[in-house]
């Protein structure tokens, strides 16, 4: 090869790195920052299923979450959950509230429904992970709390 054609070579290399480096950065602020839309939520867990057999994405999440409330009697339907999800976190199960009166009292909101500390605690639903962060546990206990306060997540269309 021509000594010419190698520094091209090498700054299309070097481009590349920095895109990956770049891409890598983004998603690695996603947890810390929130997920900026719902198709990133929907990519960012697509990789198999869940333990209980459902697609390891959003929309799993949300089907799993309600054949456990279903079980439970906790009302709720999938587009009340979908809502509130693309509003609280954008979809990113990682999401964590670091500016709020609840993180200034030391519990931020966590999670897809930005549950805190306390009412995940006390709204957690037996047979999810004991985990705020786990998406499915997170979206069952916050909608067994919506039912307690407020007839549904349905019913729930701003900060709850």
């Amino acid at each position: 090869m021509p000594a010419a054609a190698q520094p091209r070579r090498v700054r299309t290399s070097r481009l590349r790195k920095l895109a990956v480096l770049g891409a890598g950065a983004a998603v690695l602020a996603l947890p810390v920052v929130g997920a900026t839309s719902a198709s990133a939520a929907d990519s960012a867990g697509s990789a198999g299923t869940t333990l209980a057999g459902y697609p390891n994405n959003l929309d799993g999440w949300i089907r799993e979450s309600l054949a456990i409330m279903a079980e439970k009697h906790i009302p709720g339907t999938y587009n009340g959950i979908h809502r509130n999800i693309i509003r609280e976190s954008s979809g990113n199960p990682r999401a964590i509230n670091l500016w709020d009166s609840n993180a200034a009292k030391g519990i931020p909101s966590k999670g897809l429904l930005q549950v805190i500390d306390p009412t995940f605690n006390a709204y957690h639903v037996a047979g999810t992970a004991f985990d705020p962060y786990d998406p499915v546990a997170n979206i069952t206990a916050a909608c067994n709390y919506a039912a307690a306060r407020y007839g549904s997540i349905d019913n729930v269309n701003g900060a709850y």
